[in-house]
């Protein structure tokens, strides 16, 4: 089985198309075989190629510890320049799959037809606590006091296909969040588990944040759109902003309520290989 490694601002997947393998296995317990770093290829999880009947390609995404995530930003970037480029499909605006629903990526060319970045309507995020979910009252939670091993943090929750909790710090270069961001990730709170974003705003149209990844820890990018809802929801951000992350930078907009999240970023396919027995 051939395989690609991909990355989008530092975000790596192992990619696999199995529109022509269509053998059911136990893809949780795969992905955390390939995603270790030492005895594996190496990723913070992987993107699966399917196909589907109403859309281009359907995508699953399945974390390195074995879990299954509606959507992911970076993932689809990578995903939809694989389609792009591998395929007969050169339409440059992509429908893919996702149990987030249909997302439509945007191939974006230079005057060469060369790759330059994907842009991606994300779709219009969650704010309701009950579609979140977070077991928390309220029409929307923004800015909530969650106490921690003892300590106060402010919360902001959003939903881009998957949960988020951001949080706006200052100094967070030299924060540890392993500790902190695994505890927010599994707090009886979320049912099912969240991303946690620590944000510190640089100006109102620059942000620099760190992520604990839901189901594979901190990652070098993740969660931009929420933490762009967050802050525009608190006055913090403008409706457009570049997004600096440990992986690269992302430009994502948002014009208030009832509309789209879009994000546009890199998307990289690094190397390919193949795998002897994935079965």
């Amino acid at each position: 089985m051939d395989f690609h490694k991909v990355q989008g601002a530092g975000n790596d997947f192992v990619l696999f198309d199995l529109r022509e393998h269509q053998k059911e296995f136990d893809y949780g317990n795969f992905a955390v075989s390939v995603c270790n770093r030492n005895f594996g290829i190496g990723a913070d999880g992987i993107l699966l190629v399917l196909p589907s009947k109403k859309a281009d390609a359907r995508m699953r995404i399945f974390n390195s510890d074995g879990s299954e995530a509606e959507m992911c930003g970076n993932g689809i970037r990578c995903f939809a320049r694989y389609i792009f480029e591998k395929e007969a499909i050169k339409k440059q605006e992509i429908e893919i799959e996702t149990l987030a629903g249909i997302i439509k990526p945007k191939i974006n060319l230079d005057s060469q037809g060369k790759f330059i970045s994907v842009t991606v309507n994300m779709g219009i995020p969650i704010l309701s606590p009950d579609k979140i979910p977070v077991k928390l009252e309220g029409d929307r939670i923004v800015n909530y006091p969650l106490v921690i091993g003892g300590s106060e943090l402010r919360i902001t929750t959003v939903s881009m296909g998957n949960p988020h909790c951001v949080i706006f710090s200052k100094e967070i270069s030299e924060m540890e969040i392993s500790d902190l961001g695994r505890k927010i990730e599994n707090h009886k709170i979320f049912p099912y588990k969240t991303n946690v974003e620590f944000v510190e705003i640089l100006n109102k149209e620059e942000a620099f944040c760190r992520v604990w990844e839901r189901g594979a820890g901190e990652t070098l990018a993740c969660g931009t759109g929420a933490v762009l809802v967050a802050g525009v929801l608190q006055g913090l951000l403008n409706n457009v902003a570049k997004i600096f992350l440990p992986g690269g930078k992302l430009v994502i907009s948002w014009q208030g309520e009832n509309q789209p999240v879009y994000m546009e970023g890199p998307a990289e396919i690094a190397f390919s290989g193949t795998i002897e027995d994935i079965y």
